[in-house]
Order: C-alpha cells, then structure tokens, then sequence
C-alpha cells in the first residue's frame, strides 16, 4: 500500500496528514477552518484516497499559517506515499465545470516543482476563508511534492464555485497521474 503519515510542528500550527493513496475510505478533516475542511474533503473523494488531516494553528492571527502548513505536510505526505513512483502514469489533466465555473489543472509529477496559478476571485472572502489563501495553498502542495501544477480558471463568477472546481480538478487529476499503469519509472532518465 502507498500510505503515509507526515507531520509538521511550528511555532504557528501543528498539523498532522495520514493518507493512503490506494484506498477510498472514510476521510476526517479538521483544521479549524470550516471552508478549507469542505474543500479538503472534496479533494480525497475526488483523488479517491482516504485522507486524514488534523491541524491546531493561530487562527486568532489568521489562517494564512495554517493553509500553508497543510499544504506542506500534504505535499510531503504525497511524495513520501509514492515512494520510487515506479508504474505511476505520472501526468494528469482534467476540467471540471462547477455551475458557472469552470477549472482545469494540469499536473505533472516530475520532481520539479512548480505552479501556474489562474483566477481572480471576486470577493476577497467565502465564509471566513480568505480567497487569497487558495493560491498559497497549491503553491505549498507543488513544492513540497515535487509536482509541477497547473490550476486554471478559464471562466466563473461565484468564488465558491470557482474554488471547488478546483480542488475537484485538482483531485482527479492526480487520481489520474498516481495510476499504476505500467512498470517502471515513467522517464527516459530512469528516475523521478
């Protein structure tokens, strides 16, 4: 099983990340903010992992430290969950309509980290979550997984829309890319 379990203590955040990338399961998401729980889930139901995420962070400051710090240990958690990468298809690509919006990410996971970020939200927040966060987000998964990540969005009005396009684009695209669809490291330099 690619399974593993990363976590991360700072002054800022405590934050724990279990997954399995082999097993759809029950998720449980808590990291004190309701909008980024939601999104989280939609994300491993999507990528049909099972998902365990706990975060304690400075909420009272706000949730920039907490966004970023579960971006990293998801990041780490998914590189460390794939271990060699031997057999993974390696690319994904997907657009997922959401109402008026409409997402596409791109990914590769290449071991060279990287992200092309699209959308301009129109309202700065949803519920409490600043949008602005959504960004630092899928730039701390990208570096922290050595993925190269491409999340566009071509069209929206609504930022809740918007953003849950994206994660569900997001989710499927690396169902896509961690697929065991051959042997092997999927490189002509042999390695990831």
């Amino acid at each position: 099983m690619r399974e593993a379990v990363f976590e991360r203590k700072t002054n800022e955040t405590t934050v724990k990340v279990e997954i399995n990338l082999d097993k759809k399961g029950e998720s449980s998401i808590d990291t004190g903010i309701g909008f980024l729980d939601h999104m989280l889930k939609l994300f491993a139901f999507y990528s049909k992992v099972t998902l365990n995420i706990s975060c304690s962070g400075d909420l009272e400051v706000d949730g920039h430290h907490s966004v970023e710090d579960i971006g990293i240990t998801l990041g780490q958690a998914i590189i460390k969950a794939l271990g060699d990468r031997n057999g993974i298809e390696r690319y994904g690509e997907v657009n997922v309509p959401m109402d008026e919006a409409l997402a596409s990410c791109i990914l590769d996971i290449s071991g060279r980290p990287y992200l092309v970020f699209n959308a301009e939200f129109s309202s700065e927040r949803v519920g409490g979550f600043e949008t602005e966060l959504v960004e630092e987000f899928f730039r701390a998964v990208a570096f922290n997984s050595g993925i190269t990540l491409h999340i566009n969005i071509a069209y929206g009005k609504n930022s809740h829309h918007m953003i849950e396009a994206m994660f569900k684009a997001f989710g499927r695209a690396l169902k896509q890319a961690i697929s065991i669809t051959s042997q092997g490291v999927p490189s002509t330099k042999g390695v990831l």
